[in-house]
């Protein structure tokens, strides 16, 4: 067939590169298209603080003058210190069903990195484990995520037959919201109502919220740092973050934990707006955000986003009381299912609380890894 690799380093492919998926995925039923106007200010390194601490590179790839699939190469310099590796990152891979192209771009990313000096490719992963991470291997029935990937499956095969083998699988478990709770999660929400140590604050408006956005974050820097993938975030991309959901997010499904008025715990969920998004086709405007708004008031499944537990308060039932919350408000509000965030394979801590609800796994995602050349 043929294949040239152009870096994107105009405005021009910049947009091919964000718009491309959307004609790969023409078809696909499953696909939920990215918001445009987030990626245009994420992939663009004057508008995302990520790209001042990261080597990068973004690539398309071309058959007789016509897109065929896209890559980006990340390597996050800092990552690779702190945990002593020489790591790059593929990352957005995105192609139609054909092995030359997939071939041609990951080869691309291997070449890239061995001439940056890595010894390993990873991937599909973005700047953190903030960013849609992996490919999706089960669950294309189910309703897509704002935070995951949605990849044809024959991804999987193209990157496999390239030498990428599993590095990693994140699940996400469903559940009824009028499950039956166990009599311990009972237990322990008593106790800590009981304690009366702890203070559990609810919103009912952002005003409120915006003062607890920060320290939210920075208990995620303190305590995501053991997960895979995972640097903390620096104060401009906290902004960012914060910049980037604050718009979506709905106050009634945020619940922080203070102790003495330090956020000690916190669980955000977000009404599935996936139904909107597809609408409006991944645009804002003219009128997409309307659509947007009415799939979020009309949900019936609540996506959590994000929790964390300061480690030395983990234990104490802390995710149990904010959960049980957190199903009251969501009841009241007519939500049907709650679907979780990723949960790495090896944090059996969370999957544990998660399994004790009988859920199922409904999605899998997969993180894949290459050797390259040993510098050792």
């Amino acid at each position: 067939m043929g294949i040239e690799i152009r870096i994107v380093n105009s405005r021009r492919l910049r947009n091919e590169f964000i718009h491309l998926p959307a004609k790969i995925h023409q078809h696909h039923s499953g696909w939920l298209p990215p918001i445009y106007e987030d990626d245009k200010k994420f992939f663009n390194p004057k508008s995302n603080n990520s790209f001042n601490h990261c080597e990068t590179v973004m690539a398309l790839a071309y058959s007789n003058g016509i897109p065929r699939g896209r890559i980006m190469g990340i390597i996050h310099h800092n990552y690779n210190t702190l945990k002593q590796e020489k790591t790059a990152r593929f990352g957005f891979l995105e192609c139609f069903n054909e092995p030359e192209t997939a071939s041609a771009l990951l080869g691309f990313i291997e070449t890239w990195a061995i001439e940056k000096g890595m010894n390993k490719v990873a991937g599909p992963y973005g700047f953190s484990d903030k960013d849609p991470q992996g490919f999706m291997i089960e669950g294309f029935d189910g309703i897509p995520l704002l935070s995951a990937s949605c990849n044809q499956s024959y991804m999987i095969e193209l990157t496999e037959q390239n030498g990428y083998s599993k590095l990693l699988d994140c699940f996400t478990y469903c559940f009824n919201i009028n499950i039956p709770m166990p009599d311990i999660y009972q237990r322990v929400q008593q106790r800590v109502v009981r304690a009366n140590r702890y203070q559990i604050i609810e919103f009912s408006n952002k005003k409120q919220l915006k003062p607890y956005v920060i320290p939210i974050l920075e208990l995620v820097n303190e305590t995501y740092n053991h997960l895979y993938g995972f640097y903390p975030l620096n104060k401009a991309e906290m902004k960012e973050f914060a910049e980037r959901y604050m718009p979506v997010l709905d106050p009634t499904y945020v619940k922080v934990v203070l102790l003495k008025n330090e956020v000690v715990a916190f669980v955000i969920g977000l009404p599935n707006m996936s139904e909107g998004i597809i609408k409006a086709k991944g645009n804002l405007f003219p009128f997409g955000w309307i659509h947007i708004i009415r799939s979020i008031k009309r949900a019936t499944q609540l996506d959590l986003m994000l929790g964390a537990v300061k480690p030395e308060h983990q234990g104490l039932g802390l995710e149990i009381s904010m959960g049980m919350r957190l199903l009251d408000s969501a009841s009241k509000a007519g939500i049907k299912t709650i679907e979780t965030h990723l949960i790495l394979e090896e944090n059996t801590q969370m999957r544990a609380v998660i399994e004790r609800l009988n859920a199922p796994i409904v999605k899998r995602f997969r993180v894949y890894k290459k050797n390259l050349i040993d510098f050792e």
